[in-house]
């Protein structure tokens, strides 16, 4: 199975998001976290992504007779990159928009079913809006994102500090008016 095709699903893309910055998790508390889905399948999912390179064992230990593993991203994973993309066809594209959006929606019910769920006061924003650009525009826009995202990735978890998951969706809303296709920027 290739990265597109393994990380394309919303089930293995919820276990990326939980283990995300540093988190080592057990397959029990990821289906604590995801309790739409059965521990079958939660344990089927953690099982593909260890044989293919994401997930590795950060510890184990027993636990009543059965050996209980805490799970972490490999540091080293595959992802789907600029060429990966580029290969990928319209309805993989389809298929992958379609797996980011189910997670979105699964995260933001597990947000809101928490005890003390408070979307103003946790500064919760989905707003959309549409920005007209030429192809220099998009570039720049991007290229500022990328620069202003960039430093704030790599924090690890600290006292005080919470996860919050950041879906940035952009595409063109109409195809340009001179009928010509911006330019990609990596």
């Amino acid at each position: 199975m290739d990265t597109a095709d393994l990380l394309l699903h919303p089930v293995r893309l919820r276990v990326v998001h939980a283990l995300s910055g540093g988190r080592e998790l057990t397959t029990g508390e990821l289906c604590a976290r995801m309790p739409e889905a059965s521990k079958v399948t939660v344990y089927r999912h953690v099982a593909l992504l260890a044989e293919a390179g994401f997930l590795e064992v950060a510890a184990e230990h027993r636990v009543r007779n059965v050996v209980e593993r805490r799970y972490r991203l490999r540091r080293d994973r595959p992802s789907i990159d600029g060429d990966a993309a580029a290969a990928m066809s319209l309805d993989d594209h389809r298929r992958g928009f379609a797996a980011a959006m189910a997670v979105l929606i699964a995260e933001f019910n597990a947000y809101l079913d928490r005890d003390g769920a408070n979307p103003t006061a946790d500064l919760v924003s989905y707003r959309q809006g549409t920005l007209w650009l030429n192809p220099d525009e998009l570039a720049e826009l991007l290229g500022e994102l990328v620069a202003v995202l960039q430093p704030r990735l790599g924090r690890e978890p600290a006292p005080g500090r919470a996860p919050y998951l950041l879906s940035p969706v952009l595409f063109p809303a109409e195809p340009p008016s001179d009928g010509s296709a911006p330019e990609r920027t990596g």
